[in-house]
């Protein structure tokens, strides 16, 4: 499978209880934080629901 790296670059401060548990979910928990992840269906499931927190590469 790809591999993606994904990484926060805006705040889950003040948002909807459930986009803050998702990005914990993904194994972001500060600003900035980036974290390399196989491109399964179900993480590339939470990140569309995030996906205006977040920016998504394409790791090689």
């Amino acid at each position: 499978m790809a591999k993606i790296k994904i990484t926060q670059v805006k705040s889950g401060i003040d948002r909807p209880e459930r986009q803050k548990l998702t990005l914990k979910a993904l194994g972001l928990n500060k600003m900035h934080a980036s974290k390399e992840v196989e491109a399964t269906p179900q993480i590339l499931g939470m990140v569309a629901k995030v996906n205006h927190l977040v920016k998504v590469e394409e790791v090689k």
